[in-house]
């Protein structure tokens, strides 16, 4: 069992039976227990955990609909409601079991329900292992744009155990890449340099690399937990590739590593075209992302349409558009204005490679 502690809880990484889940559960002995699921993980994840400790049997399971669509106030309201018929009281606990968009909402749900209940994130997904669970964001989008509303506070616990990645396609790894080698591309250059041979399921279920991914975001979240200045690194790839998964998802969706992916070429091709970082270092970048995510082509009219979207993004101050940048593989800078030249440039040339490589 490896345990990453925090400024507010611990994260454990390891087998659910080896873990404190045991001895958290007999602190709420005297309370009730909420399991927050989706469908996917209602059927290939909470058997393991009831199964794995039996006082969960009597707990309520809270079945949230699958894909970001649904990431939205209404089912949240939904939930809310039930939580009120069930009389769920603020000392019971929430326990989130599955990806990001579980974490996300069920840590949402929790946070602001009677003005706050516990609540623990059992992450399932590579995704949510890495990046969703940690760090205390908590939120659900708006229209078309990602994570609009929402709050920042921690859960009690987080578990990591690596043997919910059996229930995932192999498909869905790639979310969680995305996230890994943003971690490394922004913070770690050896740690880039072993992502980029990843190739194959296994290559992913790595405990040390997951591991390492989630002590870099460690270390930036407490040092500002709020994103007041240097946590904004973290939404490296982010500035368009919420974006373009929140333009496509009413039409043809994109998955959130996908679009991140893309984005984290697109801000390296900004950062390039500035002289922040080398042709070459960019082209590796390139290779990596390209190799991974299929290259989408945006017509005149996608592109104008992502712009105002990125207009909404949260790091914006003075209707201007800020995105991070970075100054070589391993290191990067955040507050950086960019324009809608730069920015349609860039949709421009990931455009062009579409034709190329796909």
């Amino acid at each position: 069992m490896s345990v990453i502690s925090t400024s507010h809880h611990d994260i454990e990484i390891g087998l659910l039976a080896d873990s404190s889940l045991q001895s958290v559960l007999e602190g709420y002995s005297e309370h009730r227990a909420i399991i927050v699921v989706d469908q996917n993980t209602h059927d290939f994840c909470l058997e393991y955990l009831i199964t794995s400790f039996p006082q969960l049997e009597q707990a309520e399971v809270i079945l949230l609909p699958v894909g970001e669509e649904n990431k939205v106030m209404e089912i949240c309201m939904q939930v809310w409601n039930a939580f009120s018929e069930y009389e769920f009281g603020r000392k019971d606990l929430v326990i989130n079991l599955g990806g990001g968009l579980v974490t996300d909402m069920g840590g949402f749900i929790a946070s602001v329900y009677k003005r706050g209940m516990d609540f623990i994130h059992i992450p399932t997904s590579l995704l949510g292992m890495v990046d969703a669970s940690i760090g205390g964001k908590n939120g659900i989008d708006l229209n078309d744009c990602k994570n609009q509303i929402g709050t920042f506070t921690n859960p009690k616990n987080v578990y990591v155990d690596l043997s919910f990645l059996a229930t995932l396609p192999e498909g869905e790894f790639y979310n969680g890449f995305a996230e890994m080698i943003k971690y490394s591309i922004i913070k770690d250059k050896d740690l880039f340099e072993q992502l980029k041979e990843f190739k194959e399921e296994k290559d992913f279920n790595r405990e040390d690399i997951i591991v390492k991914c989630i002590q870099i975001k460690v270390a930036i979240v407490d040092s500002d937990m709020n994103e007041k200045g240097l946590r904004k690194i973290l939404n490296y790839g982010h500035t368009f590739g919420h974006a373009i998964e929140g333009y496509f998802l009413r039409t043809t969706p994109v998955q959130h590593g996908h679009a991140v992916g893309i984005g984290i070429c697109a801000e390296a091709f900004v950062s390039m075209n500035r002289g922040l970082i080398s042709k070459e270092e960019y082209k590796e970048i390139e290779n990596v992302m390209s190799r991974v995510f299929p290259f989408i082509k945006f017509s005149d009219d996608d592109t104008k349409a992502i712009i105002q979207l990125m207009y909404n993004d949260k790091k914006n101050e003075s209707g201007k558009i800020f995105s991070v940048l970075l100054d070589g593989i391993g290191k990067a800078s955040y507050h950086n204005e960019i324009s809608e030249k730069e920015i349609g440039d860039a949709l421009l040339h990931i455009s062009m490679l579409s034709d190329t490589l796909n």
